[in-house]
C-alpha cells in the first residue's frame, strides 16, 4: 500500500512531463475552465452559508453555561461541515460534468503510453455512456463518503479528537477523488464492480493521487489544472498496473 501511495503521490511529475511531451494541453483547458466555473459557485455559497450554520448549531444550546465556548466550536464546525460537504460535492459534480472530456483524455494518455492505435473522440453514445458511468461511481461514491464524514465530524466535536478526525477526513476525500480519477482508465478494461475491486485493491494509489488533487485545489492555479492533471497521473499508473495484470 506504501508504495502504491508513493507513486500516486509522484505521478503528478510524470503526467506534466507527458502533457508537455505531447503537447496536450489544450486537453487541459477545457476541463480546467469548467472546473473553475463550479468550484467558484460552490465555496462562494459555501462561504456564504458557514455563518448561517453556525448559528443555527448554537440554537440548540439553551444554556449560559459555557456559551462562549459553544459558540466558539459551533462556528468551527459549521466551517468544516460546509468545506467538507462543498469539496465533497465539488469533486463528484465535477467528475460527472468532465466525464466525457476526462475519457477522451485518458483514452489519449494510454494509447500513447502502449502504443495501440484506436480511435480516439467524442459520439452521442460514448458521451451518454461516460456521463451514465460517471453518475453510478459518483452517487456510491458520494453516499458512502457523506456518511462517513458526517460520522467523522460528530466525533470531531470531542475536543480530543478533532485533529484526527480532521486528519481523517482528509485522507478519506483523498481516496475518493483518487478513485474516480482512476476510473477514467478502469472503465475502458472493467465493469462497474470489477472496476470497485480493483480501487480497494490500490487503496495507497487512489489516496496518494486523490491527495495531490486535494492539495492543489488550494490554489487558484489548482482548479484549473488538477481535474485534468489528476487523470493523466492516474491513468499512467493504471496503465501499468493493468500491464502487469495482463503479464
Amino acid at each position: 500500500m506504501f508504495n502504491d501511495f508513493v507513486s500516486g503521490f509522484t505521478s503528478y511529475v510524470k503526467a506534466v512531463e507527458h502533457v508537455s511531451r505531447f503537447r496536450m494541453w489544450g486537453y487541459v483547458l477545457l476541463p480546467g475552465l469548467i472546473s473553475i466555473l463550479i468550484g467558484v459557485a460552490i465555496f462562494a455559497t459555501a462561504y456564504g452559508l458557514s455563518d448561517d450554520i453556525g448559528q443555527y448549531i448554537i440554537g440548540f444550546w439553551k444554556w449560559d453555561f459555557a456559551k462562549g465556548v459553544v459558540s466558539s466550536i459551533a462556528s468551527i464546525f459549521g466551517g468544516l461541515l460546509l468545506a467538507a460537504l462543498g469539496l465533497l460535492i465539488f469533486k463528484q459534480l465535477v467528475m460527472v460534468v468532465t466525464a466525457p472530456f476526462l475519457s477522451v483524455l485518458s483514452e489519449k494518455v494510454e494509447m500513447q503510453l502502449t502504443g495501440f492505435e484506436d480511435n480516439v473522440g467524442w459520439s452521442l453514445s460514448k458521451i451518454l455512456k461516460d456521463i451514465s458511468r460517471g453518475l453510478a461511481i459518483a452517487v456510491r461514491n458520494l453516499l458512502r463518503e457523506l456518511s462517513l464524514t458526517i460520522l467523522l465530524l460528530i466525533i470531531g466535536l470531542i475536543p480530543v479528537f478533532t485533529p484526527f478526525t480532521s486528519a481523517l477526513i482528509f485522507v478519506l476525500q483523498s481516496y475518493y477523488a483518487g478513485f474516480g480519477n482512476l476510473d477514467f482508465a478502469l472503465e475502458r478494461h472493467f465493469g462497474y464492480r470489477d472496476s470497485i475491486r480493483f480501487v480497494k485493491a490500490h487503496r495507497g494509489l487512489a489516496i496518494g493521487n486523490g491527495m495531490v488533487f486535494l492539495l492543489l485545489l488550494f490554489t487558484f492555479v489548482g482548479f484549473l489544472v488538477a481535474m485534468p492533471i489528476g487523470t493523466v497521473a492516474a491513468t499512467i499508473e493504471t496503465v501499468k498496473r493493468l500491464e502487469d495484470i495482463d503479464n
